[in-house]
């Protein structure tokens, strides 16, 4: 679905992206895995083009969107979760879902239904201004948001980020039930552990370059990463 070939992007003088490729197939989760500074979040912006690549062709569903606008790549079929939510805090919840299906001319009422199913407690607060919730709804709400657009591929930016281990098992139950439900899913997240259970391919990245590739278990199992992510000190 997603071909990334020799991918390098640029901030000023850094070039913080050093010539990845890398392959996201059709109803799979896929992870970038990484220290802080390793390039994954640019990775994901210049994707949707919100970080322009230096060189390198980015491929969705064999057609070259490289440096297209933006809008154009959502409605494509690809959209992002951002770190740190990004909801709009003055906005009620289903104000919130509406904004993510700016571009659809459709009705949007069985997607309402279905993101409130996926989400009840949004649905409880459906009323509510998005800047009330807990950091835990607000995640759910910005997933929610992404899936009204009716995304082919969504990816998301530090889903985990900052909340309780009981909310973190709640989101990513909510991710392999959206992947369960044919959705294709590139993830980035600092929890490896939880992150590698729920991937079918993982890649760590590393100072803008990809240095390791296997099956999420088979990451979850090299005494590399264990020593580098999931705080497990090599035999």
């Amino acid at each position: 679905m997603l071909k990334i070939d020799d991918l390098k992007v640029n901030y000023g003088g850094i070039e913080a992206v050093k010539g990845i490729s890398f392959e996201v197939q059709e109803g799979s989760i896929v992870t970038l895995i990484g220290a802080n500074g390793a390039g994954k979040s640019t990775t994901l912006r210049s994707i949707v083009s919100l970080v322009k690549p230096a060189s390198g062709k980015i491929e969705f569903q064999g057609e070259d969107i490289t440096g297209l606008p933006t809008n154009e790549i959502v409605s494509r079929g690809i959209t992002l979760v951002p770190e740190g939510r990004r909801i709009f805090p003055d906005l009620t919840v289903l104000e919130n879902l509406k904004i993510g299906a700016y571009m659809r001319s459709d009705s949007i009422k069985d997607d309402l239904n279905w993101v409130f199913d996926l989400f009840p407690r949004l649905r409880e607060r459906e009323w509510q201004p998005g800047g009330t919730l807990s950091g835990g709804e607000q995640q759910m709400l910005a997933i929610a948001r992404a899936l009204m657009s009716r995304p082919k591929l969504i990816m998301m930016d530090e889903p985990s980020l900052g909340l309780a281990p009981i909310i973190v098992q709640g989101v990513f139950d909510i991710i392999r039930e959206i992947n369960k439900q044919g959705m294709t899913i590139l993830l980035i997240e600092q929890n490896a552990n939880m992150a590698l259970k729920a991937a079918d391919i993982g890649y760590v990245m590393e100072t803008g370059r990809i240095t390791l590739t296997g099956t999420g278990e088979e990451l979850a199992n090299n005494d590399q990463v264990k020593a580098a992510y999931l705080g497990k000190a090599k035999k």
